[in-house]
């Protein structure tokens, strides 16, 4: 169990220039991802340090986007203006969850260019729609090379996380204390007024902390 990544969902002028301001505070380049045609949703990444990245993500005129949580997700965050989304916790071995949600893991997927696809299952996006504290969680299958964190490498660390929830709660949720997969990123649990959620992702950079 491990952090793998943190979703932002595109601001009300698009995929393009919400992943611009994002990567020019960063002081590094973003790359295409692609399509997620089971969602109904496309992305953006910007590879991090220790096996993470960040991805900018855009809800597409799909009818994919209406049926897929995923999709659903997207669309009401960037409806409200667009901000952080979620974060996302990789492992080894999904059943557990599978059993204690009742539900099944989906399969997710996008190709590169030369053909190449990046393969998935993932679960937990309901919970996150009910309750954004809580991760999303998924198993990368297929060829690890693949992650979108190796794109290139980059010196870009997350070094913490400010989420309006507690601690105990994502804890209960992950069925582990919620340090675990978190390891180096530090976390700052705030009560929530309103909505909870990630408020803000602070990144040590070639410039120094930045915040967004």
């Amino acid at each position: 169990m491990r952090m793998d990544h943190v979703s932002y969902a595109c601001e009300r002028d698009g995929l393009l220039a919400t992943t611009e301001r994002i990567s020019a505070a960063l002081g590094v380049d973003a790359v295409r991802g692609g399509v997620h045609p089971r969602f109904g949703t496309r992305n953006m990444i910007i590879p991090l340090a220790d096996n993470k990245y960040l991805e900018v993500v855009e809800v597409l005129d799909h009818p994919a986007s209406d049926k897929a949580p995923f999709g659903q997700a997207v669309r009401a965050r960037s409806a409200a203006g667009g901000g952080w989304m979620g974060w996302c916790v990789a492992v080894d071995d999904l059943a557990p969850f599978e059993e204690r949600l009742g539900r099944s893991a989906v399969p997710g997927n996008r190709k590169f260019p030369d053909g190449r696809e990046l393969v998935w299952q993932q679960i937990g996006i309901l919970g996150l729609i009910a309750d954004p504290q809580v991760p999303y969680l998924l198993k990368w299958e297929g060829d690890p090379s693949l992650h979108p964190s190796r794109v290139y490498e980059s010196d870009v660390k997350m070094s913490s996380l400010t989420i309006a929830g507690s601690a105990e709660r994502v804890t209960e949720w992950l069925g582990e204390p919620v340090e675990k997969p978190l390891e180096d990123v530090a976390v700052q649990w705030m009560a929530p007024h309103g909505t909870p959620g990630i408020m803000s992702v602070t990144f040590e950079t070639a410039s120094g902390a930045v915040t967004i």
